[in-house]
């Protein structure tokens, strides 16, 4: 008798083909179709949302900012264009998710056809967010899961979490409700590293169970994951700029410019998720080069823990506890 997990895994040959070499100019026209992209104002966001106004999508991303929303505007389309806005949202404090989820249902009263969630902090030192939350837990995962519930009934065809390689290291100990909440809340031991493949494990996890519960409530989106390799972005930057290492800094940036792949370059997968036509829920895009590093979009797998039900389940019972956001 088959598991779960192997059942599940049987899906992805029941999607269509993706072309190699797929790119943004695959895009097909987007005329009319409304993208939400949370973190736009830098790195994979910024790349996606330019790539989606040049086919004509309509496209809010969030900012931490006004001076970033302002600026990334300007990096996406050299001309005033109304299809491009942002609303701002912190992912740390709750208080302001809700807001902006408000604001995004009022913008888009008759709905926001695909939601990405892309914002994100990597290998952070330890800090807790307003609400509590160890930094990375509740950027990538918790802030986004009270983010996309909110929204959940306004979202019309797709929502899109973007994961990383790093979930491979991921790990919720014995996977129960007790251990995720002290991993969600920085209790105990602190691995920079650890946390950071937990969010993405999380971020997966999550993509899962909205899938299993997509099918049990009949909602009308479907959820995707991707990851986009070695990316540069500043992603890199931020946990040597939170220790103020300014060598740290130059050093990644330059072991960037000769290793990682173009924002982008990374960005397709994301783009091919959010527009790719046919493909099933849970489905999980990564690049098609080595070890998935780089190239171009392609079907992937995901570890095992990332689709195993029970974990899935009790981080969705700590999320919904935590951050008082019911699906």
């Amino acid at each position: 008798m088959k598991n779960k997990s192997e059942s599940e895994s049987e899906n992805v040959a029941e999607n269509p083909t993706i072309p190699r070499r797929w790119s943004a100019q695959n895009l097909p026209d987007l005329t009319g179709k409304k993208f939400l992209i949370t973190g736009g104002t830098s790195g994979l966001g910024l790349s996606a949302a330019r790539e989606l106004i040049k086919a004509n999508a309509q496209v809010t991303f969030t900012a931490r900012t006004d001076k970033k929303g302002e600026i990334a505007i300007g990096q996406i389309s050299a001309r005033s264009n109304p299809r491009i806005s942002y609303i701002l949202m912190d992912l740390t404090d709750l208080n302001s998710v809700r807001t902006a989820a408000q604001q995004a249902k009022e913008k888009f009263n008759d709905g926001i056809d695909c939601l990405i969630l892309n914002a994100g902090v990597m290998a952070t030192p330890f800090t807790k967010t307003r609400d509590g939350f160890e930094l990375q837990m509740g950027t990538n995962h918790l802030g986004h899961f009270a983010f996309a519930g909110l929204l959940k009934d306004h979202i019309n065809e797709r929502l899109i979490s973007i994961s990383s390689q790093a979930h491979r290291m991921g790990s919720f100990g014995n996977n129960s409700t007790a251990t995720i909440k002290k991993i969600c809340l920085g209790t105990g031991k602190y691995s920079p590293w650890g946390a950071y493949g937990a969010s993405k494990l999380a971020n997966l996890l999550f993509i899962s169970q909205v899938e299993r519960l997509r099918i049990k409530n009949n909602w009308r989106f479907i959820p995707l994951a991707a990851h986009p390799g070695y990316s540069d972005t500043n992603l890199q930057s931020v946990a040597p700029q939170m220790k103020e290492n300014k060598w740290e800094e130059r050093t990644i940036g330059l072991f960037n410019s000769i290793v990682a792949q173009s924002a982008d370059k990374g960005a397709l997968p994301m783009l091919c998720a959010a527009t790719f036509p046919g493909l099933i829920g849970a489905s999980y895009l990564g690049p098609d080069g080595f070890m998935e590093m780089r190239g171009y979009p392609k079907l992937t797998r995901a570890k095992a823990l990332a689709y195993d039900q029970t974990l899935a389940e009790n981080l969705w019972q700590v999320s919904q506890e935590l951050t008082g956001v019911k699906w």
